[in-house]
């Protein structure tokens, strides 16, 4: 991967996806959210696969998973072969299943493997890379990497947000499940040697943006990537 790499992990509903999709647009990078390849294998092994969801579903349906995803932050679209799934993959529905998927040790492997490769076939200076694991496991090699928390009741804020059908309730029992099951696999609130944190708890979306630029431009590396 030699393009210039920005790594940012996260819980869920610590903002990482659209900080990170703001950064790249400021910084004329391409935007990877990792996180809807799962989210897209979830809804693929619910929809496609005919039964319910399984670990022997995803490790199945992986292999011939037709997976396509838009890194401009101004035109971001997620495809399974024709299938538009945008919209589709924020579901509840989808999101109660997607911890399913992202634990198979497999299914893990095979994405590393995916995102590794969008990455290199950017035409673009460089690329912002946000999900879980990114920092440590998918390229603990990039030039900035960022750990991006928040509390967990800023945090179930946004999510609610992002699942408008889904209850308080609902959206607090998912957000637990997911860092519990999320937890078994990767530390995401702890970050490794080498990653920066940014709590945005009691930041605002501008100034969480503007201190993720910040620590990149503090590196120097966006005037060598122009």
């Amino acid at each position: 991967m030699s393009q210039f790499l920005v790594a940012i992990d996260g819980p869920a509903g610590s903002g990482k996806s659209s900080v990170s999709k703001q950064v790249a647009r400021e910084l004329g990078f391409g935007y990877l959210d990792t996180g809807a390849a799962y989210r897209a294998l979830a809804w693929a092994v619910q929809n496609l696969a005919g039964f319910e969801l399984e670990t022997l579903a995803a490790k199945d349906l992986v292999h011939d998973f037709d997976y396509q995803i838009s890194l401009n932050p101004d035109d971001y679209w997620v495809k399974v072969g024709e299938t538009d799934l945008t919209s589709a993959i924020r579901t509840s529905a989808v999101a109660e299943s997607v911890s399913a998927v992202a634990r198979i040790p497999e299914v893990r492997t095979f994405m590393k493997a995916l995102t590794r490769d969008l990455v290199a076939k950017s035409p673009l200076p460089g690329v912002v890379v946000e999900g879980r694991d990114i920092t440590t496991v998918v390229a603990p090699d990039a030039e900035i990497k960022i750990l991006l928390t928040a509390s967990e009741e800023v945090r179930l804020k946004r999510r609610s947000a992002e699942l408008s059908e889904a209850t308080a309730a609902s959206v607090k029992r998912q957000v637990s499940e997911r860092d519990a099951s999320d937890s078994k696999v990767v530390d995401f609130m702890t970050p490794a040697p080498g990653v920066q944190l940014v709590d945005s708890s009691d930041l605002n979306f501008e100034q969480t943006v503007s201190a993720v630029v910040s620590l990149i431009e503090q590196s120097g590396s966006t005037k060598e990537s122009k």
